[in-house]
Protein backbone atom coordinates (compact mmCIF):
# COMPACT_ATOMS: atom_id res chain seq x y z
CA UNK A 1 0.00 0.00 0.00
CA UNK A 2 1.43 3.22 -1.04
CA UNK A 3 1.37 6.28 1.47
CA UNK A 4 2.54 9.39 -0.34
CA UNK A 5 0.00 11.36 -2.29
CA UNK A 6 -0.98 11.12 -5.47
CA UNK A 7 -2.19 14.01 -7.06
CA UNK A 8 -5.09 12.99 -10.24
CA UNK A 9 -7.96 15.47 -9.40
CA UNK A 10 -6.10 17.91 -7.44
CA UNK A 11 -3.21 17.26 -10.07
CA UNK A 12 -4.29 21.27 -12.04
CA UNK A 13 -5.46 23.08 -8.76
CA UNK A 14 -2.27 24.88 -8.66
CA UNK A 15 -2.40 25.88 -12.52
CA UNK A 16 -3.24 29.60 -14.00
CA UNK A 17 -6.46 29.86 -14.57
CA UNK A 18 -7.07 26.18 -13.91
CA UNK A 19 -10.91 26.60 -14.07
CA UNK A 20 -11.08 27.68 -17.74
CA UNK A 21 -11.01 24.99 -20.46
CA UNK A 22 -7.77 26.36 -22.29
CA UNK A 23 -6.11 25.58 -19.16
CA UNK A 24 -7.84 22.59 -18.80
CA UNK A 25 -7.42 20.95 -22.60
CA UNK A 26 -3.29 22.24 -22.24
CA UNK A 27 -2.96 18.87 -19.99
CA UNK A 28 -5.03 16.71 -22.21
CA UNK A 29 -8.49 17.63 -21.09
CA UNK A 30 -11.50 15.87 -23.16
CA UNK A 31 -8.87 13.40 -24.26
CA UNK A 32 -10.66 10.78 -22.48
CA UNK A 33 -13.87 11.98 -23.85
CA UNK A 34 -12.62 11.00 -27.34
CA UNK A 35 -11.29 7.85 -26.35
CA UNK A 36 -14.98 6.96 -24.72
CA UNK A 37 -17.37 7.75 -27.42
CA UNK A 38 -14.71 6.01 -29.05
CA UNK A 39 -15.53 3.00 -27.05
CA UNK A 40 -19.43 1.41 -26.73
CA UNK A 41 -21.52 2.27 -23.51
CA UNK A 42 -21.16 -1.12 -22.53
CA UNK A 43 -17.23 -1.18 -22.70
CA UNK A 44 -17.49 1.63 -20.57
CA UNK A 45 -19.61 0.86 -17.92
CA UNK A 46 -17.24 -2.51 -18.22
CA UNK A 47 -14.11 -0.26 -18.07
CA UNK A 48 -15.53 1.39 -15.10
CA UNK A 49 -16.55 -1.76 -13.25
CA UNK A 50 -13.14 -3.65 -13.71
CA UNK A 51 -11.74 -0.28 -11.93
CA UNK A 52 -13.34 -1.30 -8.57
CA UNK A 53 -14.35 2.57 -7.87
CA UNK A 54 -16.50 2.98 -5.40
CA UNK A 55 -19.41 5.75 -4.60
CA UNK A 56 -16.89 8.90 -3.15
CA UNK A 57 -19.87 10.10 -1.53
CA UNK A 58 -20.09 8.08 1.41
CA UNK A 59 -21.84 4.90 0.94
CA UNK A 60 -19.29 3.34 -1.00
CA UNK A 61 -20.94 1.51 -3.45
CA UNK A 62 -19.27 0.02 -6.42
CA UNK A 63 -20.24 3.11 -9.25
CA UNK A 64 -19.93 0.61 -12.30
CA UNK A 65 -22.25 -1.72 -10.84
CA UNK A 66 -24.76 0.58 -10.18
CA UNK A 67 -24.53 2.19 -13.48
CA UNK A 68 -25.14 -1.47 -14.42
CA UNK A 69 -28.86 -1.75 -12.63
CA UNK A 70 -30.15 0.78 -15.46
CA UNK A 71 -32.79 -1.17 -17.53
CA UNK A 72 -31.66 -0.50 -21.05
CA UNK A 73 -34.92 -2.19 -22.80
CA UNK A 74 -36.91 0.84 -20.23
CA UNK A 75 -38.48 2.89 -23.15
CA UNK A 76 -38.35 5.92 -20.82
CA UNK A 77 -35.59 8.41 -20.82
CA UNK A 78 -32.47 7.79 -18.53
CA UNK A 79 -31.01 10.29 -16.33
CA UNK A 80 -27.36 11.19 -14.85
CA UNK A 81 -27.67 13.14 -11.60
CA UNK A 82 -24.70 14.44 -10.05
CA UNK A 83 -24.74 14.61 -5.93
CA UNK A 84 -22.93 18.10 -5.37
CA UNK A 85 -25.32 18.97 -2.35
CA UNK A 86 -21.97 19.04 -0.03
CA UNK A 87 -23.37 19.62 3.16
CA UNK A 88 -22.08 17.09 5.52
CA UNK A 89 -19.90 18.93 8.90
CA UNK A 90 -16.29 18.79 7.72
CA UNK A 91 -16.54 17.94 4.56
CA UNK A 92 -14.97 20.12 1.87
CA UNK A 93 -13.45 18.15 -1.39
CA UNK A 94 -16.21 18.52 -3.99
CA UNK A 95 -16.68 22.18 -3.55
CA UNK A 96 -12.96 23.12 -4.32
CA UNK A 97 -12.89 20.53 -6.85
CA UNK A 98 -15.93 22.09 -8.67
CA UNK A 99 -14.16 25.51 -8.18
CA UNK A 100 -10.28 24.63 -9.44
CA UNK A 101 -11.25 21.90 -11.83
CA UNK A 102 -15.07 22.07 -13.01
CA UNK A 103 -14.23 20.49 -16.26
CA UNK A 104 -12.87 17.13 -14.78
CA UNK A 105 -16.67 16.67 -13.63
CA UNK A 106 -18.11 17.71 -16.78
CA UNK A 107 -16.28 15.57 -19.01
CA UNK A 108 -17.12 12.99 -16.38
CA UNK A 109 -20.26 13.61 -16.33
CA UNK A 110 -20.53 13.18 -20.03
CA UNK A 111 -18.66 10.01 -20.52
CA UNK A 112 -20.83 8.66 -17.70
CA UNK A 113 -23.88 9.71 -19.57
CA UNK A 114 -22.58 8.36 -22.56
CA UNK A 115 -22.24 4.57 -20.67
CA UNK A 116 -26.13 4.96 -19.40
CA UNK A 117 -27.48 6.14 -22.72
CA UNK A 118 -28.72 9.34 -20.95
CA UNK A 119 -29.46 12.51 -22.93
CA UNK A 120 -29.85 14.66 -19.87
CA UNK A 121 -27.69 15.04 -16.59
CA UNK A 122 -27.94 17.60 -13.77
CA UNK A 123 -25.76 18.98 -11.26
CA UNK A 124 -27.46 19.16 -8.23
CA UNK A 125 -25.60 22.08 -6.66
CA UNK A 126 -25.75 23.62 -2.97
CA UNK A 127 -27.19 26.76 -3.30
CA UNK A 128 -25.57 28.87 -0.57
CA UNK A 129 -22.40 28.17 -2.90
CA UNK A 130 -23.17 30.67 -5.40
CA UNK A 131 -19.34 30.98 -6.55
CA UNK A 132 -19.75 27.66 -7.73
CA UNK A 133 -22.49 27.90 -9.14
CA UNK A 134 -21.63 30.27 -11.33
CA UNK A 135 -18.21 28.66 -12.25
CA UNK A 136 -19.88 25.77 -13.10
CA UNK A 137 -22.45 27.77 -15.33
CA UNK A 138 -19.54 28.82 -16.75
CA UNK A 139 -17.78 25.73 -17.67
CA UNK A 140 -20.31 24.15 -19.17
CA UNK A 141 -20.97 27.26 -21.62
CA UNK A 142 -17.44 26.60 -22.86
CA UNK A 143 -18.67 22.88 -22.86
CA UNK A 144 -21.33 23.71 -25.21
CA UNK A 145 -19.46 25.98 -27.39
CA UNK A 146 -16.78 23.05 -27.85
CA UNK A 147 -19.38 21.12 -28.93
CA UNK A 148 -18.85 18.78 -25.77
CA UNK A 149 -21.97 19.18 -25.28
CA UNK A 150 -25.50 19.35 -27.23
CA UNK A 151 -26.41 17.82 -30.62
CA UNK A 152 -24.49 15.46 -32.30
CA UNK A 153 -21.01 15.16 -29.97
CA UNK A 154 -18.06 14.75 -31.29
CA UNK A 155 -19.98 13.97 -34.63
CA UNK A 156 -21.20 10.65 -33.12
CA UNK A 157 -24.35 11.22 -32.92
CA UNK A 158 -24.92 11.09 -29.51
CA UNK A 159 -26.96 14.44 -27.88
CA UNK A 160 -26.07 15.77 -23.95
CA UNK A 161 -27.41 18.15 -22.34
CA UNK A 162 -26.29 19.01 -18.87
CA UNK A 163 -28.02 21.67 -16.63
CA UNK A 164 -26.69 22.72 -13.26
CA UNK A 165 -29.10 23.36 -10.15
CA UNK A 166 -29.39 25.20 -7.63
CA UNK A 167 -30.60 23.46 -4.00
CA UNK A 168 -32.20 25.62 -1.36
CA UNK A 169 -29.55 24.77 1.60
CA UNK A 170 -31.38 21.87 2.75
CA UNK A 171 -28.94 19.31 4.24
CA UNK A 172 -31.41 16.43 3.58
CA UNK A 173 -31.35 16.97 -0.21
CA UNK A 174 -27.86 15.38 0.20
CA UNK A 175 -29.78 12.39 0.77
CA UNK A 176 -30.32 11.31 -3.16
CA UNK A 177 -34.23 10.41 -3.30
CA UNK A 178 -34.73 13.45 -1.17
CA UNK A 179 -32.79 15.37 -4.19
CA UNK A 180 -34.87 13.83 -6.90
CA UNK A 181 -37.92 15.31 -4.92
CA UNK A 182 -36.21 18.82 -4.62
CA UNK A 183 -34.97 18.81 -8.38
CA UNK A 184 -38.51 18.11 -9.49
CA UNK A 185 -39.76 21.04 -7.75
CA UNK A 186 -40.89 19.16 -4.48
CA UNK A 187 -39.79 20.12 -0.75
CA UNK A 188 -36.98 17.35 -0.25
CA UNK A 189 -38.14 14.55 1.49
CA UNK A 190 -36.43 11.10 1.39
CA UNK A 191 -38.43 8.34 -0.62
CA UNK A 192 -39.97 4.71 0.50
CA UNK A 193 -37.84 2.18 -1.44
CA UNK A 194 -38.65 0.36 -3.63
CA UNK A 195 -38.93 1.43 -6.27
CA UNK A 196 -34.57 2.49 -6.48
CA UNK A 197 -33.90 5.47 -8.22
CA UNK A 198 -32.42 3.11 -10.49
CA UNK A 199 -35.82 1.77 -12.22
CA UNK A 200 -38.07 4.72 -10.91
CA UNK A 201 -35.69 7.97 -10.04
CA UNK A 202 -36.08 11.26 -11.40
CA UNK A 203 -39.28 11.89 -13.19
CA UNK A 204 -40.07 8.27 -12.54
CA UNK A 205 -37.55 7.56 -15.03
CA UNK A 206 -34.27 5.30 -14.93
CA UNK A 207 -31.75 7.46 -12.47
CA UNK A 208 -28.26 7.22 -11.55
CA UNK A 209 -27.10 9.26 -8.84
CA UNK A 210 -23.57 9.49 -8.29
CA UNK A 211 -21.16 11.96 -6.05
CA UNK A 212 -19.03 14.83 -7.78
CA UNK A 213 -15.85 13.07 -6.77
CA UNK A 214 -17.14 9.72 -8.38
CA UNK A 215 -17.81 11.21 -11.64
CA UNK A 216 -14.80 13.67 -11.97
CA UNK A 217 -12.67 10.20 -11.45
CA UNK A 218 -14.53 8.78 -14.60
CA UNK A 219 -12.00 10.59 -17.20
CA UNK A 220 -8.90 9.61 -15.73
CA UNK A 221 -10.06 5.68 -15.83
CA UNK A 222 -10.70 5.70 -19.54
CA UNK A 223 -7.67 7.59 -20.29
CA UNK A 224 -5.19 5.79 -17.72
CA UNK A 225 -7.31 2.20 -18.01
CA UNK A 226 -9.13 0.53 -14.90
CA UNK A 227 -5.64 -1.67 -14.06
CA UNK A 228 -3.84 1.51 -13.48
CA UNK A 229 -6.63 3.02 -11.25
CA UNK A 230 -7.05 -0.26 -9.49
CA UNK A 231 -3.16 -0.33 -8.79
CA UNK A 232 -3.42 2.24 -6.43
CA UNK A 233 -5.21 1.70 -3.00
CA UNK A 234 -6.48 -1.89 -1.25
CA UNK A 235 -7.19 -4.77 -2.10
CA UNK A 236 -11.13 -3.98 -1.80
CA UNK A 237 -10.84 -0.12 -1.77
CA UNK A 238 -9.17 0.23 -4.94
CA UNK A 239 -7.79 3.58 -6.22
CA UNK A 240 -7.30 7.63 -4.93
CA UNK A 241 -9.56 9.89 -2.91
CA UNK A 242 -9.41 13.56 -1.49
CA UNK A 243 -8.69 13.41 2.20
CA UNK A 244 -10.06 16.90 3.89
CA UNK A 245 -8.21 17.36 6.98
CA UNK A 246 -9.53 19.95 9.46
CA UNK A 247 -9.76 21.09 13.06
CA UNK A 248 -6.69 21.51 15.24
CA UNK A 249 -3.97 20.59 12.43
CA UNK A 250 -0.99 23.19 11.00
CA UNK A 251 -1.89 23.23 7.71
CA UNK A 252 -5.35 22.31 7.67
CA UNK A 253 -6.67 21.22 3.09
CA UNK A 254 -7.51 18.91 0.90
CA UNK A 255 -4.77 15.57 0.43
CA UNK A 256 -5.31 13.55 -2.18
CA UNK A 257 -3.80 9.96 -1.74
CA UNK A 258 -4.66 6.07 -2.35
CA UNK A 259 -7.14 4.75 -0.21
CA UNK A 260 -5.63 2.98 2.80
CA UNK A 261 -3.14 5.29 3.81
CA UNK A 262 -3.66 6.28 7.69
CA UNK A 263 -4.09 8.99 9.69
CA UNK A 264 -1.03 8.95 11.35
CA UNK A 265 0.59 9.62 7.65
CA UNK A 266 -2.09 12.31 6.82
CA UNK A 267 -1.24 14.30 9.86
CA UNK A 268 2.86 14.29 9.10
CA UNK A 269 2.18 15.59 5.82
CA UNK A 270 -0.33 18.16 7.39
CA UNK A 271 2.81 19.62 9.58
CA UNK A 272 1.46 17.93 12.58
CA UNK A 273 -1.09 18.46 15.59
CA UNK A 274 -0.70 22.20 16.45
CA UNK A 275 2.20 22.57 19.17
CA UNK A 276 1.66 21.82 22.25
CA UNK A 277 -1.26 19.54 22.29
CA UNK A 278 -2.07 15.89 20.91
CA UNK A 279 -4.97 14.14 19.09
CA UNK A 280 -8.05 13.51 21.46
CA UNK A 281 -10.86 12.46 19.28
CA UNK A 282 -11.50 12.73 15.33
CA UNK A 283 -14.28 11.92 12.41
CA UNK A 284 -13.20 9.74 10.01
CA UNK A 285 -16.31 10.36 7.48
CA UNK A 286 -17.80 13.29 9.03
CA UNK A 287 -20.06 14.00 11.99
CA UNK A 288 -22.89 11.51 10.89
CA UNK A 289 -19.85 8.83 11.46
CA UNK A 290 -18.74 7.42 14.94
CA UNK A 291 -15.91 9.16 16.44
CA UNK A 292 -12.51 7.34 16.34
CA UNK A 293 -9.76 8.15 19.19
CA UNK A 294 -5.87 8.49 19.14
CA UNK A 295 -6.28 4.64 19.46
CA UNK A 296 -6.82 4.56 15.77
CA UNK A 297 -4.26 6.52 14.58
CA UNK A 298 -2.93 3.77 12.07
CA UNK A 299 -5.83 2.01 11.12
CA UNK A 300 -6.19 2.02 7.10
CA UNK A 301 -8.40 4.84 5.19
CA UNK A 302 -10.60 2.78 3.49
CA UNK A 303 -14.18 1.26 3.44
CA UNK A 304 -13.43 -1.94 5.37
CA UNK A 305 -10.52 -0.54 7.50
CA UNK A 306 -12.84 1.94 9.39
CA UNK A 307 -15.84 -0.51 9.19
CA UNK A 308 -13.45 -3.19 11.00
CA UNK A 309 -12.72 -0.12 13.67
CA UNK A 310 -16.48 0.48 14.38
CA UNK A 311 -17.05 3.69 11.96
CA UNK A 312 -17.14 4.77 8.13
CA UNK A 313 -15.61 6.14 5.55
CA UNK A 314 -17.97 8.21 4.44
CA UNK A 315 -16.78 11.29 3.02
CA UNK A 316 -13.37 11.07 3.99
CA UNK A 317 -14.13 14.17 5.98
CA UNK A 318 -11.72 14.09 9.05
CA UNK A 319 -12.33 16.56 11.47
CA UNK A 320 -9.40 16.32 14.19
CA UNK A 321 -9.95 17.62 17.77
CA UNK A 322 -7.10 18.08 20.33
CA UNK A 323 -6.87 17.54 24.07
CA UNK A 324 -8.44 21.04 24.39
CA UNK A 325 -12.06 19.82 23.47
CA UNK A 326 -14.67 18.96 25.66
CA UNK A 327 -16.53 15.95 23.57
CA UNK A 328 -19.66 16.73 24.70
CA UNK A 329 -20.03 20.08 23.47
CA UNK A 330 -18.93 18.69 20.19
CA UNK A 331 -21.53 16.09 20.32
CA UNK A 332 -24.01 18.43 21.46
CA UNK A 333 -23.05 20.93 18.74
CA UNK A 334 -23.56 18.42 15.96
CA UNK A 335 -26.75 16.87 17.67
CA UNK A 336 -28.65 20.66 17.39
CA UNK A 337 -27.24 20.86 13.68
CA UNK A 338 -29.10 17.07 12.97
CA UNK A 339 -32.31 18.36 14.85
CA UNK A 340 -32.20 21.62 12.41
CA UNK A 341 -32.13 19.79 9.76
CA UNK A 342 -34.22 17.10 10.04
CA UNK A 343 -36.76 17.59 7.42
CA UNK A 344 -39.87 15.98 10.04
CA UNK A 345 -41.15 13.42 8.00
CA UNK A 346 -40.73 10.66 10.29
CA UNK A 347 -41.00 9.97 14.23
CA UNK A 348 -37.92 8.76 15.08
CA UNK A 349 -35.95 11.49 13.30
CA UNK A 350 -38.49 14.64 13.55
CA UNK A 351 -39.24 13.69 17.95
CA UNK A 352 -35.89 11.89 18.87
CA UNK A 353 -33.68 14.51 17.32
CA UNK A 354 -35.24 17.31 19.31
CA UNK A 355 -34.95 14.83 22.58
CA UNK A 356 -31.18 13.98 21.98
CA UNK A 357 -30.70 18.10 21.91
CA UNK A 358 -32.29 18.26 25.13
CA UNK A 359 -30.57 15.39 27.60
CA UNK A 360 -27.53 16.26 25.79
CA UNK A 361 -27.54 19.67 26.90
CA UNK A 362 -28.93 19.00 30.17
CA UNK A 363 -26.05 16.69 30.70
CA UNK A 364 -23.46 19.63 28.97
CA UNK A 365 -24.80 22.00 31.47
CA UNK A 366 -24.07 19.81 34.22
CA UNK A 367 -27.06 19.33 35.48
CA UNK A 368 -27.70 15.54 34.61
CA UNK A 369 -27.30 12.53 36.74
CA UNK A 370 -25.44 9.34 35.22
CA UNK A 371 -28.72 7.82 34.73
CA UNK A 372 -29.21 10.34 31.15
CA UNK A 373 -26.36 8.52 30.17
CA UNK A 374 -28.69 5.77 30.10
CA UNK A 375 -31.14 7.25 29.07
CA UNK A 376 -29.55 9.16 26.11
CA UNK A 377 -28.51 5.36 24.51
CA UNK A 378 -31.29 3.93 24.99
CA UNK A 379 -32.94 7.00 22.91
CA UNK A 380 -29.86 6.23 20.56
CA UNK A 381 -31.29 2.52 20.27
CA UNK A 382 -34.89 3.23 19.59
CA UNK A 383 -33.55 5.60 17.02
CA UNK A 384 -30.76 3.81 15.21
CA UNK A 385 -32.18 2.31 12.33
CA UNK A 386 -35.76 3.45 12.39
CA UNK A 387 -36.11 6.45 10.51
CA UNK A 388 -36.33 6.88 6.35
CA UNK A 389 -32.92 7.53 5.47
CA UNK A 390 -29.75 7.72 6.97
CA UNK A 391 -29.70 11.72 8.93
CA UNK A 392 -30.90 10.23 12.14
CA UNK A 393 -28.65 7.10 11.84
CA UNK A 394 -25.70 9.82 11.53
CA UNK A 395 -27.36 11.68 14.50
CA UNK A 396 -27.18 9.00 16.83
CA UNK A 397 -23.65 7.79 16.13
CA UNK A 398 -21.13 10.52 17.40
CA UNK A 399 -23.48 10.12 20.87
CA UNK A 400 -23.10 6.70 21.42
CA UNK A 401 -19.58 6.61 20.29
CA UNK A 402 -18.32 9.53 22.38
CA UNK A 403 -20.30 7.74 25.20
CA UNK A 404 -17.94 4.50 24.88
CA UNK A 405 -14.21 6.36 24.70
CA UNK A 406 -15.30 8.98 27.06
CA UNK A 407 -17.81 8.28 29.33
CA UNK A 408 -15.63 9.34 32.31
CA UNK A 409 -15.72 13.38 30.31
CA UNK A 410 -19.87 13.10 30.36
CA UNK A 411 -19.34 11.92 34.60
CA UNK A 412 -16.62 14.90 35.11
CA UNK A 413 -20.11 16.94 34.01
CA UNK A 414 -21.95 16.53 36.69
CA UNK A 415 -19.34 15.94 39.00
CA UNK A 416 -18.21 19.86 38.13
CA UNK A 417 -21.48 21.07 37.96
CA UNK A 418 -20.47 22.35 34.22
CA UNK A 419 -17.73 21.41 31.65
CA UNK A 420 -14.69 20.83 33.27
CA UNK A 421 -13.17 22.74 30.26
CA UNK A 422 -14.81 25.87 30.86
CA UNK A 423 -12.54 27.94 33.10
CA UNK A 424 -15.24 29.41 35.09
CA UNK A 425 -17.14 26.11 35.71
CA UNK A 426 -13.94 24.84 36.70
CA UNK A 427 -12.87 27.74 39.11
CA UNK A 428 -16.74 26.94 40.85
CA UNK A 429 -16.02 23.33 41.08
CA UNK A 430 -12.37 23.87 42.72
CA UNK A 431 -14.37 26.53 45.47
CA UNK A 432 -17.39 23.85 45.88
CA UNK A 433 -14.24 21.23 46.74
CA UNK A 434 -12.32 23.81 49.19
CA UNK A 435 -15.86 24.21 50.79
CA UNK A 436 -16.74 20.54 51.25
CA UNK A 437 -13.20 20.16 52.39
CA UNK A 438 -13.38 22.66 55.48
CA UNK A 439 -16.32 21.89 56.30
CA UNK A 440 -15.48 18.30 57.11
CA UNK A 441 -12.60 19.51 58.71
Amino acid sequence: MADTLTPVLTDNWDQERSWTMSAYEERGGYGALEKALGMTPEAVVAEVKDSGLRGRGGAGFPTGMKWGFIPQDNPKPKYLVVNADESEPGTCKDIPLMMASPHTLIEGVIISSFAIRANHAFIYVRGEVLHVVRRLQRAVQEAYLAGHLGKNIHGTGYDLDLVIHAGAGAYICGEETALLDSLEGRRGQPRLRPPFPAVAGLYASPTVINNVESIASVPSIIEHGSGWFSSMGTEKSKGYGIFSLSGHVNRPGQYEAPLGITLRRLIELAGGMREGHELKFWTPGGSSTPLLTDAHLDVPLDFEGIGEAGSMLGTRALQLFDDSTCVVRAVLRWTEFYKHESCGKCTPCREGTWWLVQVLGRLERGEGTEADLDLLLDQCDNIMGRSFCALADGAVAPISSSIEFFRDEYLAHFRNGGCPFDPAASTAFSHQQSATAGANA
